[in-house]
């Protein structure tokens, strides 16, 4: 596996000339957007790291719709570990985005990868508590409350990947 962080983007550096309105919206939106520094065969390892928890989070509310439809309660268990290992996955991702953090090219890149950062540690947190509170129940099972609380984090955790994608650059420049 080769690990390479690659040179800062020089995105944002060029000032529009001539005053044109879209060309200074341009500029902005470059000025926001960052290219991740950490890439594994040059594929950026943030969005891979993000899909993870986000696939073991959305297997925990399947396994707990069939545990709470009548299917063997082990399938809370392995629920339970699902979202437990969502949250190391989730951790690890974290430490990812905060390299980006670090590299950012301009004080407003930095600003929105800060509320990303932030948006994703929320859905760490939420699903932590919720961890934390199946650990006190017979099989690590849910009833109807937490797993509406489970839900809603899960929606939190898509805005949230949405809002990480959009600090990327945009599809045409990649």
């Amino acid at each position: 596996m080769l690990v390479v962080l690659a040179p800062r983007s020089p995105a944002g550096d060029d000032v529009p000339v001539g005053g044109a309105a879209h060309a200074r919206a341009d500029a902005e939106e470059s000025d926001s957007r960052m290219e991740s520094r950490l890439r594994v065969a040059g594929n950026a390892v943030q969005p891979l790291l993000l899909m993870f928890p986000l696939g073991l989070f959305m297997l925990a509310i399947i396994f707990d719709v069939a545990t709470m439809a009548g299917a063997p309660r082990l399938l809370g268990t392995v629920a339970y570990w699902n979202i437990v290992a969502g949250l190391v996955g989730g951790a690890v991702a974290v430490g990812v985005i905060s390299v980006d953090l670090v590299s950012a090219p301009s004080i407003r890149a930095a600003r929105r990868c800060t509320v990303g950062i932030l948006f994703d540690l929320g859905v760490l947190i939420a699903f932590a508590v919720i961890a934390l509170i199946r650990l006190r129940t017979d099989y690590r099972a849910t009833d109807s409350g937490l797993f509406l609380v489970e839900g809603l984090a899960l929606a939190a955790a898509g805005i949230s990947t949405w809002f990480g994608g959009r600090l990327g650059p945009p599809a045409r420049e990649r």
